[in-house]
């Protein structure tokens, strides 16, 4: 456990984001501290410039409207065409500097000490810490009840089918349970929201998927950690420290387990961001 107008980037649809239901770290387990919106209370869309999250989609105007019946098909990840993306040392030289934004400090695991501040920058929130392996949701050959004790079932924003995410197949992020250490929807951040990872040169785009306890950061997809070259099991995998985290404030990928949306997507937005810090 450990995700815009209908804009369409690349064969991409952005849009709000969808539903919460918090999932606790080491299984979906619904907790005090945890806030819970019915899941089916869907926000209207929110309308946004395609021009400022990528390039216009197939059938958009020199202006950048859409057209009146835009068809999203998401490509494979695989197939997705980056032009001079963005580096792993142009992303870290701007989060060298903390701001901090949350009310005191995270734990990176239950018994570490609290070290790990939430910070705040222009369009984003990051934070520095380990990365632990979330394998919950869909029950797949790499992510069950055997190959992880603490396997649950769920997560915290569904599909656009209203299924729990793919952790095997799906790079995303865990967010923590909002909290009076920190609230992450009062920070622009949603289910569905595109981040950046970071871990020994390599980038990640990955959606806010899940969520864990309120006072523990530091989990990613048991995906998001093959993606990077960290050890995806989750019993013995994950890795200590070292990976950065960074959240595009109000920016989220639909339908939310499209990948090839995350990246170009993010791509343009992280492109922003060093415009803009």
């Amino acid at each position: 456990m450990r995700t815009l107008a209908l804009a369409t980037v690349s064969g991409a649809a952005l849009l709000a984001s969808g539903p919460l239901t918090p999932a606790a770290r080491g299984g979906s387990v619904l907790r005090s501290d945890a806030i819970m919106p019915v899941r089916k209370a869907y926000p209207a869309p929110v309308r946004l410039t395609p021009a400022a999250y990528g390039r216009p989609a197939p059938g958009e105007g020199p202006s950048g409207a859409a057209s009146p019946t835009p068809t999203p098909s998401p490509a494979p990840a695989s197939a997705d065409v980056r032009e001079d993306p963005v580096g792993a040392a142009e992303l870290l030289a701007k989060v060298s500097a903390c701001t901090r934004i949350s009310n005191g400090y995270y734990r990176t695991d239950e018994g570490a000490s609290p070290s790990v501040p939430v910070c705040g920058m222009n369009g984003a929130v990051f934070w520095k810490a380990d990365l632990d392996i979330d394998c919950d949701g869909e029950v797949t050959k790499a992510c069950n009840a055997d190959t992880d004790p603490s396997f649950q079932g769920d997560t915290a924003f569904h599909t656009s089918g209203d299924r729990p995410l793919d952790a095997a197949e799906l790079p995303y992020v865990v967010v923590p349970s909002r909290s009076s250490m920190w609230d992450f929807g009062s920070a622009g951040i949603k289910g569905g929201s595109v981040a950046a990872v970071i871990h020994a040169g390599k980038v990640e785009y990955t959606v806010v998927g899940d969520t864990g306890p309120a006072g523990i950061i530091g989990e990613a997809s048991y995906a998001t950690a093959e993606a990077l070259g960290i050890d995806p099991d989750p019993k013995s995998g994950g890795t200590g420290s070292g990976v950065t985290y960074i959240l595009f404030k109000d920016s989220v990928v639909s339908p939310i387990e499209s990948h090839s949306a995350a990246v170009t997507a993010g791509d343009a937005l992280a492109k922003e961001f060093l415009q803009n810090n």
